[in-house]
């Protein structure tokens, strides 16, 4: 668990949405938790590598987002895979559900972090990348990589 300079405790990165995905903007959302799950969030038990959201009635949901149970609530317990509720203004989840529909764009979690003791995640609007592009970033990763050990080991 790193800490960043902004006061924000990074709890999870999904590196794996930016291989995938080209992201073209991201959003800070605060995620409505029950009680035994902002704790199992904090103790880092809960994974997101299937999520995705969607904006439905008007409200940006979660989808897919699993949160194990803290092994401490016994009855307080919560459903370790159901939807959870995206706190975002109004306009911005309308701005969402237009790129969404319109542009076939997918709105995916990129990391979940602390920010003042509550927890938060940032959304990002991404377009899924096709094969070709995968090989080209892993190309151009590597090509950095190599130039970097040779700077390393020049000086």
């Amino acid at each position: 668990m790193a800490k960043e300079d902004s006061g924000r405790k990074l709890l999870a990165d999904n590196r794996r949405a930016r291989f995938n995905y080209t992201i073209s903007e991201s959003i800070e959302c605060g995620i409505e938790l029950h009680g035994t799950e902002v704790k199992s969030m904090k103790s880092g038990k809960f994974s997101f590598s299937d999520a995705y959201a969607i904006v439905k009635n008007d409200e940006l949901w979660l989808v897919g987002f699993h949160i194990s149970p803290y092994p401490m609530g016994n009855l307080f317990n919560h459903d370790p895979d159901r939807p959870r509720k995206l706190l975002v203004h109004k306009q911005e989840i309308k701005r969402l559900k237009r790129k969404s529909e319109e542009r076939g764009l997918t709105l995916v979690p990129l990391n979940f972090y602390l920010k003042r003791g509550m927890v938060k995640l940032e959304i990002g609007v991404g377009q899924g990348k096709k094969l070709y592009d995968k090989r080209e970033s892993i190309k151009s990763r590597e090509l950095q990589r190599d130039a970097q050990r040779e700077i390393r080991d020049r000086y």
